[in-house]
């Protein structure tokens, strides 16, 4: 072990010791972002890949080595590799007798994503927690590309039957990665139960088809922007980002009811970091409110 591997290993010993998850997590998420916000940092190609996010994270941000970072499966829109290189965060975690899967989501996994997202928020990063070390060899991750408009049009799907039902036509879904967890509209109305809300629902369903309350890595696509008791649960259940059509204040101009606190405000109050993404096929959500 070199000196100034050694001493990268202790500092984050010490990091651990005396600093949350949480404030440890936003350290390096704005670390991340920051490096993008030299000027002339990056040239940022109109739809970038999979690729050139893996290639800027790790080759020209961390500068690490291809052979530490061997490739496991590339397409156009998704590459997985096996970290296998020296890593201080997984030396410290060690020492001091934790548990990777617990430090490494709660401290890096939103933080790598805030990286990935100064190059495209469609590109998703993605980890393995039963192929992590010290539980194996390596450390199973990916960078996918999620189509954000291909998801909101099954929460568009949802939100009709939501009106067909009687109820008051919102639509959304849980997605992690590619794949779709859940997809639910309001039942508020014919289920007599004013919490019911489609955000409330899908969340509800994708915790029970992952058999956990953490959601982190997620996505909540939302026909509408999500009220502040849908924004509050998707911050309890740790969601990665949040991303809907229409605005509430939009909305509101149409004559649908709403309390004027925006999704943005109840992220910004909590201690979890949430991106909230809007204006998703906006023309298309807002249609279903006119």
């Amino acid at each position: 072990m070199t000196n100034d591997f050694a001493s990268r290993v202790q500092r984050q010993i010490e990091r651990l010791q005396h600093c949350s998850y949480r404030d440890i997590e936003a350290e390096v998420a704005q670390k991340r972002r920051a490096w993008f916000q030299q000027p002339d940092r990056i040239t940022r190609p109109d739809r970038p890949t999979p690729r050139q996010a893996f290639d800027l994270l790790f080759f020209d941000y961390i500068g690490l080595s291809p052979s530490d970072l061997p490739i496991v499966s590339e397409t156009d829109n998704e590459i997985v590799w096996q970290s296998a290189n020296p890593c201080p965060t997984l030396e410290a975690v060690k020492a001091l007798g934790l548990d990777t899967r617990t430090v490494c989501r709660a401290t890096r996994e939103k933080s790598t994503q805030a990286f990935v997202s100064q190059i495209d928020p469609q590109l998703r990063f993605l980890r393995s927690y039963e192929e992590i070390r010290s539980h194996a060899a390596y450390c199973r991750e990916m960078i996918v590309r999620v189509d954000f408009e291909a998801m909101m049009r099954p929460a568009i799907e949802e939100a009709q039957i939501s009106r067909q039902e009687g109820n008051k036509g919102y639509g959304a879904l849980v997605v992690l990665g590619q794949r779709i967890l859940s997809r639910a509209h309001d039942t508020a109305i014919t289920q007599g139960d004013p919490s019911l809300h489609a955000e409330v629902n899908a969340i509800r369903q994708a915790v029970q088809v992952l058999g956990e309350a953490n959601l982190s890595g997620a996505i909540l696509f939302s026909t509408c922007e999500p009220c502040p008791m849908c924004s509050s649960l998707a911050v309890w259940a740790n969601l990665t980002t949040i991303v809907y059509g229409a605005s509430t204040e939009e909305t509101a101009q149409l004559g649908q009811p709403c309390i004027h606190v925006s999704a943005r405000e109840i992220v910004e109050k909590s201690s979890v970091m949430i991106e909230v993404i809007d204006g998703v096929l906006r023309e298309e959500c807002l249609a279903l409110y006119r």
